[in-house]
């Protein structure tokens, strides 16, 4: 099974993140936009206006240039497959075991519709335990009935 191919330019981000010590937090502090959506600009899964680009880039201390490619619109997804990374897999695990439940509890809330991925946010807290530290995600979307016509 193929892994997830990597854009060239993430993998140029990423080295220069790690060879410059930044985090996602701190480009959250000099960006200005959640860590969480700079992380998907640089894995190009959203696109940056070129002054967020700009700021991305010079604070990973790369040359203005590749702050272009940040702009473009982005090819969204990891393509049809299973994902094989353990942590990414866990995730398409949740929904095939809490999918269908989390549908029934949604519509049932609010009608027959979905959430939207485009009116987003999602936020990655980390919650110490003293039995484990714990992963709380949120993900906050608007709901869009389905229209009747």
């Amino acid at each position: 099974m193929p892994a997830i191919e990597i854009p060239e330019i993430t993998k140029k981000l990423l080295t220069a993140k790690a060879a410059t010590g930044v985090t996602f937090a701190d480009l959250e502090q000099k960006v200005g936009r959640d860590e969480v959506w700079i992380a998907a600009v640089i894995y190009r899964q959203a696109s940056a206006s070129m002054e967020e680009a700009t700021k991305i880039v010079e604070a990973l201390g790369l040359s203005a240039d590749v702050a272009s490619e940040l702009t473009e619109h982005p090819e969204k997804g990891l393509g049809p497959i299973v994902p094989t990374d353990p942590l990414i897999y866990r995730f398409y695990e949740i929904m095939q075991v809490y999918g269908m439940p989390m549908k029934d509890v949604i519509q049932e809330k609010f009608g027959d519709g979905i959430m939207s991925a485009i009116d987003f946010t999602l936020d990655i807290e980390k919650e110490e335990d003293p039995k484990g530290d714990r992963v709380k995600i949120t993900m906050n979307g608007k709901f869009l009935p389905y229209k009747k016509w």
